[in-house]
């Protein structure tokens, strides 16, 4: 193999450019041509595709975002669209390439394997969300769950200073991962995530309960996947007269410097997927495993759930919120 090509796509999240910089060095180092994809599938579909330097990946592992930018491109799933795009990687040579996102992502890298038995493809999961299948954990998650750790911690100290209820709304799309680790870390009293049927009734109660004792205030952990914010007060307001509080975190949980888990998941996982290249292994998905590194076909990571929500975790929440 002696050209590759890199790009971003979907939703950004931290850690991004470590993997990014991995997949560059780690294809240098072998003698490889790494090409960067600017803006994701539209870029690729735009020709927005420049050669990348050791200096191009210098000073970018501590960076949130991606230094190659994201785009949503839904005209991807068109095939005349994606002769163009492939036609663009066949012009210059590109053998390989490596796709860093999530879920959609993947499904274009795909379908470039099935259409262009050339160019290999290899998928690097980079999302917040963590509901990648084939992987413990996603680039992005554990920087992502750190900052709703500070955001809440500080949303503690207001909730208790005025004796408030805060429900704080948190991002992962369907699932309920960044809420389940976030309600743990931070002791919200409850937890609603949409892998788990939470009645807002029973949340209510445990709520007076905790009043009756002498609690001051609570923290409810709400998943996106299962309600907004404001409908789990406005639910709870049904069941329960107190004074509440709304917080949506929002994007604020997609930004920031990388963790040091995530820039040594990013940086393995980059070199994994150009190992990988090297070897002749095509549209797969890497991952992490028990802290070992794994490579999983995009079929089967399509074809059936292996993330499973962690039930223990739940659990455990759940007992240490009494």
């Amino acid at each position: 193999m002696k050209k590759i090509a890199v790009l971003t796509s979907g939703g950004d999240s931290p850690g991004m450019n470590a993997a990014v910089r991995a997949v560059v060095r780690t294809a240098i180092y072998n003698n490889i041509e790494v090409y960067g994809v600017y803006h994701g599938y539209q870029g690729l579909v735009e020709d927005d595709i420049h050669k990348l330097e050791l200096g191009s990946v210098g000073d970018t592992i501590q960076r949130g975002g991606t230094f190659l930018f994201s785009a949503r491109c839904p005209e991807f799933k068109e095939e005349d669209v994606r002769k163009v795009a492939i036609e663009n990687l066949r012009k210059r040579e590109i053998e390989g390439l490596v796709v860093i996102g999530g879920d959609g992502s993947y499904r274009g890298a795909q379908r470039i394997s099935e259409e262009c038995k050339e160019i290999q493809t290899i998928g690097i999961p980079g999302t917040i969300d963590n509901d990648i299948n084939g992987t413990d954990f996603t680039i992005g998650f554990d920087t992502a769950l750190n900052t709703i750790i500070d955001s809440v911690d500080k949303i503690r100290d207001t909730a208790s200073s005025h004796a408030r209820t805060f429900i704080v709304e948190v991002m992962g799309r369907d699932c309920g991962d960044l809420a389940l680790w976030a309600g743990l870390s931070v002791g919200a009293e409850t937890i609603v995530v949409p892998e788990v049927n939470t009645e807002i009734k029973e949340v209510a109660e445990k709520i007076e309960q905790g009043i009756k004792r002498g609690k001051k205030h609570s923290i409810v952990m709400v998943a996106e996947g299962c309600m907004s914010g404001q409908e789990c007060a406005e639910e709870l307001s049904k069941y329960i007269n107190i004074d509440t509080r709304v917080s949506v975190l929002g994007h604020i949980q997609r930004g920031g410097s990388p963790s040091g888990a995530d820039r040594v998941l990013a940086s393995r996982l980059g070199g994994h997927a150009v190992e990988l290249l090297m070897s002749g292994e095509t549209a797969k998905g890497v991952g992490i495993k028990h802290n070992q590194l794994t490579a999983t076909p995009f079929d089967e990571i399509f074809g059936h759930s292996d993330h499973k929500f962690d039930k223990q975790i739940y659990q455990l929440a759940k007992e240490l919120s009494i």
